[in-house]
């Protein structure tokens, strides 16, 4: 028998499975254009670093190694097609291979595991690390050796600097399993697990945890909406199968437990599930937040099916009807063949909306507003430098903590935004995406990196009393600010509550006289309404909306 023979014929041709994974995840990949978020990776990884605002660090190190490789799209998804595929196998070693039709028919009703498994975004290698971390933790508990004890900590180090959401995974396994406690080994693992994640923990520290700041803060919604736990619950039928994925998850639940790992499976199942169910009642929650129990929910729906001697019917009936909704899927992100209907317009025209903008730059630097994907984008299909000037109330982003600023002061640059933003309007551009307005900046400032911490972490204040709030200043760029003589920059701020945003108030204290100070007291006027507020302090810079500088504080004004 042939080596090649003997290699598809093993474990029940699970290597061809294995192998045609990975080629159409490859062929997937290298057609498709970049989404936004993964072209906004792709800017990670051209600034590695030990973290960022939004995530760890292992998505930008797998993007920076494949687009090394090749410089397209294919490079970017690379590394994380192959950890998809690498993920298949581990689970399939976990089910100790058998019953491997069994397999197949949970995987190829896994659609989102189908599509989403070639997108460089930081779930892939979470499920990947996720499935790695399951796999040693169960020779972990067969054999407590320290070959097993340090593969252990590295896998859990691994699985943090792909999301936060795999400590998740830690502590229902230690729920599972407070034995634990008393493993010296166990301790060492986790001791080392601590060392090597130290370097990113001490990256927010230096930055002042922003990751926490804007997803325990910024982040949480002013008042519960049911839509919330609605969606969530629907997103989660859709992770786990767009047909059947209801069926999986109850497999999933009634799989009888035999031994500590499955328990520590099962935990982490009904755990991760029920703890983003309550999250929602503080903001809403994305369905892919909880991917990295792909591994869990296989082994124990497997483990289901075949102790309780449960049909597969299902499944198999419902098999086509899955690989047709994901064909159709995989077809419309190369080709779309539904022009006109808006499902995810990133995906395409792309390079037709980056042309137009580019032509009318003429080589300038480009800067968006209120956007950190179309920048991304627009220097990953040009090569041309743009940013992501961020207003007081939006979001913040890693263009906020990166330098790119300070290679714009003073030069010219064009600047796009929606219509209606309250910028000078130079002319308008018509695109795939519609119609944006631009403004030819001949000398371009801004500050997104001047922080003003306050003294005060939250104001209790009448409607209408005036706060004296206390500020210190921070320069955290690497050099010193070059100034607008012609439009000297001032200091203001802004209220917003869940209903609106407050017209953003102009100060007389103007950036050079509060960065001479070691603290800046600024008199702010509390709303006249009564309610919940946050309270942000801005840099008002020429003609473009205020900036993010500050910290959000909470402000509650009552009578």
């Amino acid at each position: 028998m042939s080596a090649s023979s003997s290699f598809f014929r093993k474990n029940q041709y699970l290597n061809l499975f294995l192998l045609g994974w990975l080629v159409l995840g490859l062929l997937q990949a290298g057609f498709s254009e970049l989404w936004d978020d993964e072209a906004y990776y792709w800017v990670y990884s051209q600034h590695l670093d030990w973290g960022y605002f939004d995530h760890p660090p292992m998505i930008a190190l797998l993007i920076k190694i494949g687009y090394g490789i090749f410089h397209n799209e294919l490079g970017v998804r690379l590394l994380v097609v192959i950890l998809n595929t690498l993920t298949l196998w581990i689970t399939a070693r976990l089910i100790a291979f058998k019953d491997m039709k069994l397999f197949y028919l949970l995987t190829g009703a896994m659609g989102a595991m189908q599509v989403g498994g070639m997108l460089a975004v930081p779930d892939v290698p979470l499920i990947f690390f996720a499935a790695v971390y399951f796999w040693i933790y169960k020779l972990f508990l067969n054999e407590q050796s320290w070959k097993n004890t340090l593969l252990l900590g590295l896998s859990m180090a691994l699985m943090f600097y792909s999301k936060y959401h795999g400590v998740l995974l830690v502590f229902f396994t230690l729920l599972s399993n407070i034995n634990l406690l008393k493993v010296f080994k166990f301790w060492v693992a986790c001791l080392l697990t601590t060392l090597l994640f130290f370097p990113h923990i001490y990256w927010q520290y230096t930055h002042d945890f922003p990751s926490l700041q804007y997803h325990l803060v910024e982040r949480n919604a002013a008042a519960y909406d049911i839509s919330f736990s609605l969606d969530y619950l629907a997103g989660q039928l859709a992770l786990f199968g767009p047909v059947v994925g209801w069926l999986i998850l109850y497999y999933a639940f009634r799989s009888p437990l035999q031994n500590a790992f499955e328990r520590a499976l099962k935990f982490c199942t009904i755990g991760v599930l029920g703890f983003f169910l309550v999250s929602t009642f503080k903001g809403r929650v994305e369905a892919n937040w909880t991917v990295m129990l792909f591994t869990p929910v296989m082994v124990l729906a497997h483990q289901a099916v075949v102790r309780k001697q449960l049909t597969q019917k299902w499944l198999l009936y419902t098999l086509p009807v899955t690989l047709l909704l994901v064909l159709a899927v995989r077809v419309y992100l190369v080709w779309n063949f539904l022009p006109g209907v808006e499902i995810r317009p990133e995906v395409h025209d792309n390079k037709k909306w980056i042309a137009a903008v580019a032509a009318k730059a003429q080589g300038r630097p480009v800067v968006f507003i209120n956007s950190y994907q179309l920048p991304s984008k627009y220097m990953f299909y040009t090569g041309n430098l743009s940013y992501s000037l961020n207003n007081q109330y939006s979001r913040r982003s890693q263009y906020n903590y990166w330098d790119t600023e300070t290679q714009l002061w003073g030069h010219p640059v064009m600047v796009v935004f929606d219509p209606g933003a309250g910028i000078p309007v130079t002319d308008s551009l018509k695109t795939v995406h519609g119609v944006w307005d631009y403004y030819l900046d001949t000398a371009y400032y801004s500050y997104s990196r001047i922080q003003f911490k306050p003294a005060l972490k939250q104001i209790k204040a009448r409607p209408g009393e005036h706060i004296s709030v206390v500020l210190q200043p921070f320069n955290e760029y690497r050099q010193p600010i070059q100034l607008d003589r012609d439009n000297e920059p001032v200091i203001g701020y802004g209220f917003k509550n869940k209903d609106t945003s407050l017209p953003a108030v102009k100060l007389a204290t103007t950036l050079e006289t509060a960065m001479l100070r070691r603290l800046v007291s600024l008199e702010v006027v509390a709303p006249e309404k009564p309610g919940k507020y946050q309270l942000k302090f801005s840099v008002f810079a020429g003609d473009l909306p205020p900036t993010h500088n500050s910290p959000v504080i909470p402000v509650e004004v009552s009578k």
